[in-house]
């Protein structure tokens, strides 16, 4: 098992954790970038939310 399937796992079996990480990660970005990739950086956070965090109020597909 490679480290990134030993990450993935690990993602998906903590999505409240993952959901804040991911937040945390898109609000960095939009800082560092100034918002003027807003939209694009929000589009990452849902799909990475869809799949390892809470998405749209639902929990991580498997």
């Amino acid at each position: 098992m490679s480290v990134m399937d030993k990450l993935k796992d690990m993602l998906k079996g903590h999505p409240e954790q993952t959901s804040k990480g991911i937040d945390k990660g898109g609000d960095y970005v939009d800082k560092k970038t100034e918002g003027k990739h807003s939209g694009q950086v929000d589009t990452a956070q849902e799909k990475a939310k869809d799949k390892y965090g809470h998405g749209e109020g639902q929990g991580p597909q498997q």
